[in-house]
């Protein structure tokens, strides 16, 4: 199933370059990652189309995708031939080559190192525990594990430590790390699944990027995936 991006083309950001071009997206709205992706996308004003990949009816295996990733995860863009996976690198990806500037990832070396680390943060604590206190109820309608929840609480208190005094996830401007980070704030708020209102700062961080986010279709791409999951998952959990 394809269905093409629009362009906003009375975005300030839009880049001319794109009035012709078209990246193909490999994409699945449950997905956090895939979403991450796509809204930058929207918010860079690119022309898009969007291929879906359902994931629950395991299309990321089949042979013709696997071709194109082998690591068969997505979001996957396809860029005129140049083909790269993974939402962090496609972000970075997008942001250099069709931004106007810096802004939503810098090249000043000791802000381009925070977003980084945030992102890696996003990758490597909060995906993960996310997937492990989740999953249970996914796979086999089971609640996660006391011990997981404890964990993800964990994530949430680290995450309300760095936007403490700070505007954004990364420091005073938004950046591809507050694309990453909403996609599975929402998804976890959506589910119902733990109480992030009790971690102040980041609820605060969360309501703001929403509304921030609104001019670039969060609802359309974040919040349907976000309820779209959290659907599911409620129903499993019974």
């Amino acid at each position: 199933m394809e269905s093409e991006g629009i362009v906003p083309l009375n975005n300030s950001i839009f880049n001319a370059k794109m009035a012709n071009h078209t990246i193909d997206i490999y994409f699945f709205t449950m997905s956090p990652p895939s979403r991450a992706a796509l809204l930058l996308m929207r918010a860079l004003g690119l022309k898009h189309n969007i291929k879906i990949v359902n994931v629950l009816a395991g299309e990321q295996m089949n042979p013709e995708f696997i071709k194109i990733n082998p690591l068969h995860t997505i979001p996957v863009i396809n860029d005129g031939g140049f083909i790269l996976p993974d939402s962090n690198a496609i972000m970075k990806y997008l942001v250099d080559q069709y931004a106007k500037d810096d802004s939503l990832f810098p090249r000043d070396p000791k802000k381009s190192a925070i977003v980084i680390q945030r992102l890696f943060f996003v990758s490597g604590y909060l995906f993960p525990r996310f997937v492990a206190y989740h999953l249970p109820t996914m796979k086999d309608g089971v609640k996660g594990a006391e011990e997981d929840l404890n964990k993800l609480n964990e994530t949430f208190s680290m995450m309300d430590n760095y936007v403490q005094g700070q505007t954004w996830f990364a420091g005073n401007n938004m950046t591809v790390a507050d694309f990453a980070a909403i996609s599975l704030i929402s998804t976890i708020y959506a589910c119902g699944s733990c109480d992030i209102s009790a971690h102040q700062n980041l609820f605060q961080w969360f309501q703001k990027t929403k509304t921030a986010m609104e001019s670039f279709g969060y609802d359309e791409v974040m919040q349907a995936g976000a309820e779209a999951f959290g659907a599911l998952y409620k129903s499993r959990l019974k």
